[in-house]
Protein backbone atom coordinates (compact mmCIF):
# COMPACT_ATOMS: atom_id res chain seq x y z
CA UNK A 1 0.00 0.00 0.00
CA UNK A 2 3.05 2.44 0.87
CA UNK A 3 4.32 1.82 -2.46
CA UNK A 4 0.58 2.51 -4.14
CA UNK A 5 0.61 5.65 -2.08
CA UNK A 6 3.96 6.49 -3.05
CA UNK A 7 3.35 5.97 -6.86
CA UNK A 8 0.35 8.00 -7.00
CA UNK A 9 1.41 10.51 -5.20
CA UNK A 10 4.73 11.05 -7.28
CA UNK A 11 2.06 12.05 -9.85
CA UNK A 12 1.87 15.32 -8.80
CA UNK A 13 5.92 16.16 -9.60
CA UNK A 14 4.56 16.19 -13.31
CA UNK A 15 2.10 19.00 -12.52
CA UNK A 16 2.92 22.08 -14.09
CA UNK A 17 -0.66 23.01 -15.48
CA UNK A 18 -1.98 25.17 -12.66
CA UNK A 19 -4.39 24.77 -9.71
CA UNK A 20 -7.30 23.24 -11.78
CA UNK A 21 -5.24 20.26 -12.77
CA UNK A 22 -3.56 20.02 -9.79
CA UNK A 23 -6.34 19.79 -8.07
CA UNK A 24 -7.74 17.16 -10.67
CA UNK A 25 -4.62 15.14 -9.60
CA UNK A 26 -5.18 15.62 -6.09
CA UNK A 27 -8.97 14.65 -6.32
CA UNK A 28 -8.07 11.36 -8.40
CA UNK A 29 -4.82 10.08 -5.84
CA UNK A 30 -7.11 10.44 -2.92
CA UNK A 31 -10.30 8.76 -4.32
CA UNK A 32 -7.88 5.62 -5.64
CA UNK A 33 -6.30 5.76 -2.07
CA UNK A 34 -9.99 5.64 -0.30
CA UNK A 35 -11.45 3.09 -2.52
CA UNK A 36 -8.00 0.96 -2.03
CA UNK A 37 -8.24 1.12 2.29
CA UNK A 38 -12.11 0.39 1.80
CA UNK A 39 -11.43 -2.28 -0.09
CA UNK A 40 -8.49 -3.50 2.81
CA UNK A 41 -11.09 -2.83 5.42
CA UNK A 42 -9.09 -0.10 7.26
CA UNK A 43 -12.00 2.47 7.35
CA UNK A 44 -10.50 5.26 9.29
CA UNK A 45 -8.15 5.76 6.65
CA UNK A 46 -10.50 5.50 3.56
CA UNK A 47 -12.64 7.81 5.26
CA UNK A 48 -9.87 10.40 5.50
CA UNK A 49 -9.18 10.27 1.67
CA UNK A 50 -12.83 10.41 0.48
CA UNK A 51 -13.32 13.21 2.28
CA UNK A 52 -10.28 14.75 1.09
CA UNK A 53 -11.28 13.67 -2.48
CA UNK A 54 -14.89 15.24 -1.79
CA UNK A 55 -13.08 18.49 -0.72
CA UNK A 56 -10.80 18.52 -4.12
CA UNK A 57 -14.01 18.22 -6.36
CA UNK A 58 -17.39 19.10 -4.76
CA UNK A 59 -19.06 18.04 -8.37
CA UNK A 60 -18.15 13.99 -8.28
CA UNK A 61 -20.30 11.68 -6.80
CA UNK A 62 -17.99 8.75 -6.29
CA UNK A 63 -16.10 9.99 -2.92
CA UNK A 64 -19.65 10.51 -1.54
CA UNK A 65 -20.56 6.81 -2.28
CA UNK A 66 -17.36 5.79 -0.64
CA UNK A 67 -18.33 7.92 2.11
CA UNK A 68 -21.96 6.30 2.00
CA UNK A 69 -20.58 2.69 2.01
CA UNK A 70 -18.29 3.50 5.06
CA UNK A 71 -21.30 4.90 7.22
CA UNK A 72 -23.30 2.09 6.33
CA UNK A 73 -20.35 -0.93 7.44
CA UNK A 74 -20.25 0.98 10.26
CA UNK A 75 -24.04 0.95 10.92
CA UNK A 76 -24.37 5.21 11.13
CA UNK A 77 -27.77 4.96 8.88
CA UNK A 78 -27.89 8.84 9.25
CA UNK A 79 -24.79 9.40 8.13
CA UNK A 80 -25.50 6.65 4.91
CA UNK A 81 -28.22 8.92 4.63
CA UNK A 82 -26.83 12.39 3.60
CA UNK A 83 -23.50 11.01 1.71
CA UNK A 84 -26.21 8.57 -0.46
CA UNK A 85 -28.21 12.47 -1.03
CA UNK A 86 -25.29 14.02 -1.90
CA UNK A 87 -24.51 11.66 -4.22
CA UNK A 88 -27.84 11.53 -5.88
CA UNK A 89 -27.88 15.19 -5.72
CA UNK A 90 -24.47 14.93 -7.93
CA UNK A 91 -25.84 11.97 -9.91
CA UNK A 92 -29.01 10.40 -9.56
CA UNK A 93 -27.28 7.04 -10.35
CA UNK A 94 -28.74 3.25 -9.77
CA UNK A 95 -26.09 2.82 -7.74
CA UNK A 96 -26.74 5.92 -5.06
CA UNK A 97 -30.44 5.09 -5.10
CA UNK A 98 -30.35 1.34 -4.10
CA UNK A 99 -28.12 2.90 -1.66
CA UNK A 100 -30.51 5.46 -0.12
CA UNK A 101 -32.87 2.36 -0.61
CA UNK A 102 -30.97 0.13 1.68
CA UNK A 103 -31.11 3.02 4.21
CA UNK A 104 -34.96 3.74 4.38
CA UNK A 105 -35.13 -0.05 4.14
CA UNK A 106 -33.24 -0.38 7.61
CA UNK A 107 -35.19 2.37 9.24
CA UNK A 108 -37.87 0.63 8.01
CA UNK A 109 -39.47 2.96 5.84
CA UNK A 110 -40.26 0.34 3.25
CA UNK A 111 -43.00 2.10 0.98
CA UNK A 112 -39.85 4.44 0.29
CA UNK A 113 -37.44 1.87 -0.32
CA UNK A 114 -39.90 -0.12 -2.51
CA UNK A 115 -39.91 3.59 -4.65
CA UNK A 116 -35.80 3.96 -4.56
CA UNK A 117 -35.33 0.35 -5.56
CA UNK A 118 -37.91 0.63 -8.57
CA UNK A 119 -36.02 4.08 -9.67
CA UNK A 120 -32.66 2.26 -9.65
CA UNK A 121 -34.02 -0.88 -11.98
CA UNK A 122 -35.51 1.74 -14.03
CA UNK A 123 -32.13 3.00 -14.55
CA UNK A 124 -30.05 0.10 -14.58
CA UNK A 125 -32.39 -3.34 -14.79
CA UNK A 126 -29.30 -5.41 -14.04
CA UNK A 127 -28.63 -3.72 -10.71
CA UNK A 128 -28.73 -6.98 -8.26
CA UNK A 129 -28.77 -5.04 -5.05
CA UNK A 130 -31.92 -3.40 -5.79
CA UNK A 131 -33.21 -6.32 -7.81
CA UNK A 132 -32.69 -8.90 -4.50
CA UNK A 133 -34.09 -5.80 -2.15
CA UNK A 134 -37.46 -5.10 -4.47
CA UNK A 135 -38.28 -8.22 -4.52
CA UNK A 136 -37.89 -8.83 -0.75
CA UNK A 137 -40.29 -5.72 0.15
CA UNK A 138 -42.57 -6.63 -2.66
CA UNK A 139 -43.34 -9.87 -0.34
CA UNK A 140 -43.70 -8.02 2.58
CA UNK A 141 -45.65 -5.26 1.56
CA UNK A 142 -47.74 -7.64 -0.77
CA UNK A 143 -46.95 -5.85 -3.92
CA UNK A 144 -45.10 -8.79 -5.58
CA UNK A 145 -47.75 -8.08 -8.42
CA UNK A 146 -45.86 -4.80 -8.94
CA UNK A 147 -42.58 -6.17 -9.07
CA UNK A 148 -43.24 -8.68 -11.76
CA UNK A 149 -42.23 -6.26 -14.85
CA UNK A 150 -38.92 -5.17 -13.26
CA UNK A 151 -37.88 -9.15 -13.12
CA UNK A 152 -38.80 -8.98 -16.70
CA UNK A 153 -36.71 -6.20 -17.26
CA UNK A 154 -33.69 -7.63 -15.50
CA UNK A 155 -34.17 -10.87 -17.22
CA UNK A 156 -34.09 -8.63 -20.66
CA UNK A 157 -30.91 -7.28 -19.89
CA UNK A 158 -29.53 -10.22 -18.09
CA UNK A 159 -30.79 -13.78 -18.95
CA UNK A 160 -29.82 -14.59 -15.74
CA UNK A 161 -30.55 -17.87 -14.59
CA UNK A 162 -31.24 -17.09 -10.55
CA UNK A 163 -33.35 -13.94 -11.80
CA UNK A 164 -35.70 -16.10 -13.93
CA UNK A 165 -36.34 -18.91 -10.84
CA UNK A 166 -37.33 -15.56 -8.94
CA UNK A 167 -39.65 -14.25 -11.75
CA UNK A 168 -41.43 -18.15 -11.72
CA UNK A 169 -41.53 -17.96 -7.96
CA UNK A 170 -43.00 -14.54 -7.98
CA UNK A 171 -45.98 -15.95 -10.53
CA UNK A 172 -46.83 -18.91 -9.25
CA UNK A 173 -46.89 -16.74 -5.89
CA UNK A 174 -50.00 -14.83 -7.71
CA UNK A 175 -51.26 -18.12 -9.34
CA UNK A 176 -49.94 -17.71 -12.73
CA UNK A 177 -48.85 -21.83 -12.40
CA UNK A 178 -48.31 -22.09 -16.68
CA UNK A 179 -45.84 -19.05 -16.88
CA UNK A 180 -43.91 -20.34 -14.08
CA UNK A 181 -44.12 -23.48 -15.23
CA UNK A 182 -42.46 -21.81 -18.74
CA UNK A 183 -39.50 -20.51 -17.37
CA UNK A 184 -38.70 -22.94 -14.82
CA UNK A 185 -38.56 -25.44 -17.77
CA UNK A 186 -36.07 -23.26 -19.69
CA UNK A 187 -33.65 -23.17 -16.33
CA UNK A 188 -34.01 -26.91 -16.29
CA UNK A 189 -33.65 -27.55 -20.10
CA UNK A 190 -29.92 -25.43 -19.45
CA UNK A 191 -29.07 -26.55 -15.98
CA UNK A 192 -30.71 -30.11 -15.10
CA UNK A 193 -29.53 -30.30 -11.70
CA UNK A 194 -30.40 -27.00 -10.74
CA UNK A 195 -32.04 -27.64 -7.75
CA UNK A 196 -34.14 -24.23 -6.82
CA UNK A 197 -35.66 -24.90 -10.18
CA UNK A 198 -36.12 -28.40 -9.81
CA UNK A 199 -38.31 -28.13 -5.90
CA UNK A 200 -40.44 -25.04 -7.82
CA UNK A 201 -41.64 -27.46 -10.85
CA UNK A 202 -42.31 -30.27 -8.79
CA UNK A 203 -44.33 -28.30 -6.57
CA UNK A 204 -46.21 -27.00 -9.43
CA UNK A 205 -46.41 -30.70 -10.68
CA UNK A 206 -47.74 -31.95 -7.10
Amino acid sequence: MDDARSNLVGATTFTHGGDSMSSHLDYEINKELGECYLFMGELDKAEDYYTKAAANSEEQADPYMGLATIAMQRGDMAGALTHYSKAATIQESDKALAGLGLVHMNQGEHARAFDLFGRALTLNPANAVALGCIVREGYEQQRVADVIPFLRASLEATQDENTRITLAGCLLFLGDKEEARRHLSEVLDADPDNTSARELYDHIAA
